[in-house]
């Protein structure tokens, strides 16, 4: 059983629009609405696929009302913290060429006790866990070391954690010694503060992510695949899509997809790789079940010069 976390989640209303005019009444031409938040996202994609997992998560107010039934609908085994503010209602403007707005509220503040139950919930779950996933942003009354214990929890208990988060939350949780860190670019760039723009200057940044604690780094790199940098040191790997419909949840499900493998490093990037291409192809923020898969290539000959097409300039 894989559990995940997820202490600020939403529930995302995808909008599709020919064009976006700021300023302007923008007409869309239809909407949906999903469960979302990093480890939601990632538990529903697991689920899709048959693999046994829990999503802990917290709930409050009227949106959180709205997300418990679309969780139920899904069939998702839930563990659901009451609170006692509104969780986030983000929005995604999505346009036919792949171009995604998002407009993501910061969350609720948590008290302590929240926060304190939230933590309980999850080291209930701990027993025979296969991971832990800590996912996604920390709402504002958290501390930032709050990851942190929670991956220390985990690696006590025998549970190897993945975390996928940002900034000091991140920061702050690999020194607890993470079995998996999996930024994009960005976070990171952000993490090391490094501007990478090549493969090489990737890896460089992904092993000193590991030597701050993180056993293995797995960076999501959109167009240029993704980057494994572990003990037994690096794997890149690409799935060429030929559209993109939209990004959004792609990152979650890359990590689903690797920690959905029992194979070896190679199978997990590639599934990794593939879950995170079936993604970027359908519109919302949720992962269905992959029907066909995209071609993968891997390689541990990197080209550390290789130029990166989505670094900033």
């Amino acid at each position: 059983m894989i559990v995940t976390v997820t202490p600020n989640p939403s529930v995302d209303r995808t909008v599709f629009l020919d064009e976006l005019t700021l300023g302007a009444v923008n007409r869309s031409r239809r909407a949906r609405s999903e469960p979302s938040g990093k480890g939601v996202n990632v538990a529903l994609a697991l689920h899709a696929h048959g693999v046994p997992v829990r999503a802990v998560l917290t709930a409050g107010g009227p949106v959180g009302t709205q997300l418990r039934q679309l969780l139920d609908d899904a069939g998702l085994s839930t563990v659901v913290v009451p609170i006692d503010g509104d969780i986030r209602s983000n929005i995604s403007l999505t346009q036919p060429d792949g171009t995604v707005t998002k407009i993501n509220e910061p969350g609720p503040c948590a008290s302590a006790d929240e926060h304190g139950r939230l933590f309980a919930a999850v080291e209930g779950q701990l027993t025979g866990a296969s991971w832990l996933v800590c996912a996604g942003s920390l709402p504002e009354g958290f501390p930032d070391q709050w990851y942190g214990d929670l991956v220390a929890l985990g690696v006590a208990r025998g549970v190897p954690v993945a975390i996928d988060s940002s900034g000091e939350p991140l920061s702050q949780s690999l020194s607890a010694k993470p079995a998996l860190a999996k930024p994009n670019l960005k976070e990171l760039a952000d993490l090391t503060e490094t501007a990478p723009t090549t493969l090489g200057e990737v890896i460089d940044a992904a092993h000193e992510v590991r030597r701050r604690g993180a056993q293995a780094v797995l960076v999501s790199l959109g167009a240029d695949g993704a980057i494994l940098v572990d003990a037994d040191g690096e794997l890149w790997g690409q799935a060429p899509v030929s559209r993109v419909v939209s990004p959004v949840g792609a990152g979650d499900a890359m990590l689903a997809g690797y920690l959905s493998c029992r194979g070896d490093r190679a199978q997990a990037l590639a599934a990794a790789l593939q879950w995170g291409a079936a993604a970027v192809q359908h519109e919302g923020t949720l992962l269905k079940r992959i029907t066909t898969h995209a071609e993968v290539s891997i390689t541990d000959a990197v080209d550390p010069a290789r130029q990166l097409r989505d670094a900033e300039p």
